[in-house]
């Protein structure tokens, strides 16, 4: 059973449509509706309450388990842009990040990325070329350097990581990690549905078109991308952003409660995502 909400080809063209009408300059950044922060602080607050015992588990867990703070906090951009730490459970090693470096080996990323370099390059000489595009031929320098470009701003991931501690597997495969978010809710950082608060460096490049319009709406724990696009091979990056912006430009409270009674089974897909 298809439990997805989705966006016919006339709401899709019409959403384009209207964005393109939208004076970029007059988008204003106007307070979050009074029922959308009442909703927010009566649910969440009821939640936090509820599993409080299990919050005080997991923190015992992972300081028994490894040295360090319960808690993990990034920055991340939600609504207007605002700048705020995202809250997890640590499931990471203190100091994981410097581990980097040392690790560079083992990211899966960028074995794929030698792995086609090593097969191309015994079957293409000096001058040779090959069909990248459907009007584009590369040579292979030019195809090496545009990967090596794309790369530096990839991501960062190793298969078996040796720096996630014995309890943040186990929180990582269950969610249980991202249970701290709703301590970003009551204060006001995030909503319980809106957009993805997205880190910083991927932020700024949605800031020079008219995807930015997604900064109109909170960030949240799940929202519409989440129950729409998720787990969909077809759903592709670009559609994804105007999913967001899809929200931002139309959130209300029916959509969020029809958001909110689909998120369980649309997190329960065995896509990986």
């Amino acid at each position: 059973m298809n439990t997805a909400i989705t966006l016919s080809p006339e709401e899709s063209t019409s959403l384009k449509q209207q964005i393109a009408q939208i004076d970029l300059s007059q988008v204003e950044d106007k307070p979050l509706p009074i029922w959308k922060r009442a909703f927010d602080l009566i649910v969440t607050g009821g939640l936090v309450l509820a599993i409080s015992p299990l919050f005080l588990l997991v923190a015992l867990a992972i300081k028994i388990d490894s040295k360090g703070p319960v808690f993990y906090a990034s920055k991340r951009a939600g609504r207007g842009f605002r700048v705020f730490d995202f809250y997890k459970f640590r499931s990471m090693k203190v100091n994981a990040d410097q581990q980097v470096k040392s690790m560079k080996g083992m990211n899966q990323y960028q074995n794929e990325e030698e792995e086609v370099l090593q097969f191309l390059s015994p079957t293409l000489g000096e001058d040779s070329t090959f069909l990248i595009g459907d009007d584009e031929h590369l040579t292979e320098e030019e195809f090496i350097t545009r990967k090596r470009e794309k790369s530096k701003n990839t991501f960062f991931k190793v298969k078996d990581d040796p720096r996630i501690t014995r309890v943040g597997r186990f929180i990582r495969s269950t969610s249980i990690d991202e249970l701290p978010q709703l301590f970003n809710v009551l204060k006001g950082d995030m909503s319980l549905v809106g957009n993805r608060p997205l880190p910083l460096y991927e932020a700024e490049k949605l800031t020079t078109d008219d995807h930015v319009l997604r900064f109109l709406a909170p960030a949240g724990i799940t929202g519409y991308w989440q129950v729409n696009g998720r787990g969909k091979a077809s759903v592709s990056e670009d559609d994804r952003k105007y999913l967001d912006v899809y929200y931002a430009l139309h959130y209300n409270l029916r959509l969020d409660l029809e958001i909110l009674w689909k998120t369980i089974p649309a997190a329960l897909q065995e896509a990986n995502v």
